[in-house]
């Protein structure tokens, strides 16, 4: 395979390769978290939070309330796995079972110690939900702020989050995206579909088995190094470990041209590989993606399949950033060609882009910029801020091109 057809491969199988056919309906959220498996969280909202973004890139103008309400409907839950995430409720019980295998994720082990040292406050913070229902953090007043650990977060806050790490409670829906946690056994009952306890049985060795497989099926197509990643695996994952599921036909093994170890895909996605073999994935899709999208939150393989340089600067103190604070990669037609850096002003209406730019070589033809232009466009009427405000690009031609489109839309 050419590394062209590798990408559009990877992209057809995150549900971005392709314009959404029809007008979004509340069923195709569950649908798309089902097809990457889990929907990263993260509250930062200079645009949207998000897990509303990742989900716009795919189903193009929709209602975020319809994640909220799946979420108070059983359909998802949450829980860690590659972060914090949102997964279909038919995956829960595998990361239960693998929370309580005692997972190295980071989560878990804050929690585990969390418990030791506040024992007293957070088995009482547990008997209080236990006999008064659900409750938000924002529903304890506390003078005393944490210091250091879980962000500075009042100890009700890291205690809720430390019993929802350790499974005894878990989230039932969101408010103004605060969470809002119950017994683990009462949001439980509403999953849909029902919990499968057989598969809370399921050993170390066939937990990891299944969260590789699955991760291969979401990525597309991907080498053995950026299996772990998805799911934050450990020990990484080997061809050898691999070698295997290949024998077994529930994965494929490809050359990619270019790659000096070999690539999988997943039986599921045999049509898909065929059909990127011979020429026949064709990428109709431009959109902004979130930076903590699949695509992009895995820098190795972003360069490696795209070519594409990208850190989450917003985690990068000011004077260090290159491109902004929330920088949103374009996505145009099978390829990652810029990204722009955005902030939502809801109240005034305005979609301001502080910066743009495209990679190095990407040649703004008449149809990218076309293209561009409509799906910011696009991005700031789903946000509420019609009004589009450029104030730079890179290269410096670009900014009157797409404001001349703008006005003339």
């Amino acid at each position: 395979m050419s590394l062209t057809q590798a990408q559009r491969l990877h992209l057809v199988a995150q549900g971005l390769l392709h314009r959404p056919r029809s007008r979004a309906q509340p069923s195709d959220v569950v649908a798309a978290i089902a097809r990457m498996k889990l929907l990263q969280i993260d509250s930062i909202h200079v645009v949207a939070r998000s897990p509303y973004l990742v989900l716009h890139a795919r189903l193009g103008n929709y209602d975020p309330q319809w994640l909220d309400d799946a979420l108070e409907a059983g359909k998802l839950a949450e829980c860690w796995a590659h972060e914090a995430c949102f997964v279909p409720a038919s995956d829960i019980a595998f990361h239960q079972a693998w929370r309580m295998q005692r997972s190295a994720h980071w989560a878990y082990k804050h929690a585990d110690r969390m418990h030791r040292d506040h024992r007293e406050g957070m088995d009482g913070l547990l008997t209080h939900i236990r006999h008064a229902g659900a409750a938000r953090a924002a529903d304890f007043e506390s003078e005393q702020r944490g210091a250091g650990g879980w962000w500075s977060w009042k100890p009700e806050k890291r205690w809720l989050e430390a019993w929802f790490a350790l499974g005894e409670l878990m989230v039932t829906r969101r408010e103004r995206f605060q969470r809002v946690y119950d017994l683990a056994e009462r949001v439980q009952a509403k999953l849909d579909p029902p919990l499968d306890r057989q598969q809370l049985t399921f050993d170390h060795a066939a937990l990891r088995q299944r969260f590789m497989v699955d991760s291969v099926r979401a990525l597309g197509i991907t080498q053995a190094r950026w299996i772990a990643d998805y799911y934050r695996l450990k020990p990484a994952v080997t061809d050898k470990e691999l070698a295997p599921l290949v024998v077994d036909g529930e994965l494929l093994a490809v050359q990619v041209a270019g790659w000096d170890v070999p690539a999988y895909v997943h039986r599921d996605h045999t049509d898909a590989l065929e059909q990127a073999a011979q020429g026949q994935l064709r990428g109709t899709h431009t959109t902004l993606l979130s930076p903590f999208d699949p695509v992009v939150w895995d820098r190795a393989r972003a360069q490696a399949l795209f070519g594409f340089e990208y850190t989450i600067e917003c985690y990068v103190p000011a004077p260090k950033r290159r491109y902004g604070y929330y920088v949103l990669p374009i996505l145009h037609r099978g390829k990652l060609i810029g990204r722009l850096d955005a902030k939502a002003h809801r109240r005034d209406g305005v979609f301001e882009i502080k910066a743009l730019f495209l990679e190095p070589g990407v040649e703004p033809s008449d149809r990218l910029l076309a293209d561009v232009a409509k799906a910011v466009q696009a991005s700031a009427q789903w946000h509420a801020t019609p009004e589009v405000r450029l104030a730079r690009s890179r290269p410096a031609s670009v900014a009157a091109a797409l404001r001349a489109l703008w006005r003339g839309a």
